[in-house]
């Protein structure tokens, strides 16, 4: 999604947040980044340098937090997030051969999102069930022993 294509933000969402939270203290950071994410589906700059100006919390301190935890995102993300375990297990497993049908039936690659905004896809370290591998997961769901001709039915699931 180019600049031109993203939609105008409001930024009385995160005026609400900010009141709704009071004043912000140094341990409410994530909090507050968590709830901006999730009112806007990522962390876009402007709204962060809103939020600098109106807390005092510099900018830079955000994206120091913001670049640590992989949770958070400063692009767009599809409403569906798929993360591809690339770990040991995993990987012995097959995982590669699962993360390229995935690649394929999207067509995107990793961290990259589909332009309908549907999906966004991720490898990932692990996802800490190695018994299940190899796994993905799509949001908070699990899906493991794949081979890549389950990709296809599994993706379906979230049309």
């Amino acid at each position: 999604m180019t600049v031109a294509q993203m939609p105008s933000l409001d930024f009385s969402v995160a005026e609400r947040i900010l009141d709704d939270m009071g004043e912000i203290e140094a341990g409410a950071l994530i909090p507050l980044l968590q709830k901006i994410q999730d009112a806007y589906g990522y962390l876009p700059t402007p709204v962060l340098e809103e939020i600098s100006e109106k807390t005092g919390i510099p900018t830079s301190r955000m994206y120091g937090v913001i670049s640590f935890y992989s949770q958070f995102y400063l692009e767009p993300h599809g409403r569906h997030t798929i993360r591809c375990c690339r770990g040991t297990a995993c990987h012995v497993k097959g995982s590669l051969e699962v993360s390229e049908a995935i690649k394929r039936e999207l067509g995107i690659e990793d961290g990259e999102t589909t332009e309908d905004m549907k999906f966004t896809f991720e490898t990932v370290a692990c996802l800490g069930t190695c018994f299940l591998a190899p796994v993905i997961m799509i949001d908070n769901d699990y899906y493991g022993l794949l081979n890549p001709s389950k990709v296809k039915s599994i993706l379906k699931k979230y049309d």
